[in-house]
């Protein structure tokens, strides 16, 4: 049977750590650290990596998943395999036996930790060696979540999407065009089953923001919204994600960025943001 005291103490703190000790082991390393300076510092250490590691987890799962990915999870066909006879065998049942899972749970935790450490110092590297490309990036990332801030707005008030409707073209042309400072042209994707409603202006990125929205057949919500940036032009090309239920292709074109919004399920939406690029 497997001696715990004989177990190196950075598995011992580990097994205290997963809640893995009985009470008398428990008590025996909590009267450690409190008297050993050296075996609290490790304990630390094991407790602090391990933090760190959940956390960088937990925001790794929170980043949005590529819309191709998506769309291509949504459109797999499941397999249809035929279910052939078998004989029947003994089961059998494979259960560790108390030293064996508290090994494991050892190994587990002790490879989170390593995990939490390796991603610590990688952070702090980019901090160190690249703000700039950061501070770069936020301007448009603050820009985008504005827009898909405002699709999921006015998608959950239908009576209220435009403020100017489509029947005033020429009102809208003048309107967005002083406001936003983007000339344009309202692009026909009535071939492709989405209808001109009408025009909005709201803020993104602490500029005025010019949208342009679209409804289906089915109901659902499309949006063209432009505003002027100064984007160096190697951002010119076309950038999909998506965004829990809304789907967003983003481009950049001389001095303006365009977004084209709309449901993640439609397929044909990098499609739709190309026709628009050409024709607005």
């Amino acid at each position: 049977m497997l001696d715990f005291k004989k177990l190196p103490l950075d598995v011992q703190l580990t097994a205290l750590l997963d809640g893995e000790t009985t009470p008398e082991q428990k008590q025996e390393l909590e009267q450690r650290l409190a008297t050993d300076e050296g075996a609290k510092r490790l304990f630390d250490k094991l407790r602090h990596g391990a933090d760190f590691g959940k956390h960088r987890f937990d925001d790794i799962l929170k980043e949005p998943v590529p819309l191709a990915l998506v769309r291509s999870i949504k459109s797999a066909q499941p397999p249809k395999a035929l279910v052939a006879p078998r004989a029947s065998r003994p089961s059998l049942k494979l259960a560790p036996t108390g030293p064996q899972a508290l090994a494991a749970a050892i190994i587990v935790f002790l490879a989170g930790c390593g995990i939490g450490f390796f991603a610590a110092g990688s952070i702090s590297t980019m901090r160190s060696t690249a703000p700039t490309t950061m501070e770069t990036a936020s301007e448009p990332t603050e820009w985008l979540m504005d827009v898909v801030a405002n699709q999921r707005l006015i998608a959950r008030q239908p009576r209220h999407i435009f403020e100017v409707p489509s029947t005033q073209a020429e009102e809208i042309s003048t309107w967005l065009t002083s406001t936003v400072g983007v000339a344009f042209r309202v692009p026909d994707l009535s071939d492709q089953g989405w209808t001109f409603q009408g025009a909005r202006v709201f803020i993104g990125g602490g500029r005025p923001v010019g949208q342009l929205v679209y409804t289906s057949a089915d109901g659902d919500l499309a949006s063209i919204c432009f505003r002027k940036d100064n984007l160096p032009s190697d951002t010119d090309d076309f950038k999909e994600t998506i965004k829990d239920e809304i789907g967003v292709v983003s481009w950049h074109n001389a001095g303006t960025s365009y977004v084209f919004v709309g449901p993640s399920s439609e397929a044909s939406l990098g499609q739709l943001a190309m026709q628009v690029a050409t024709s607005i």
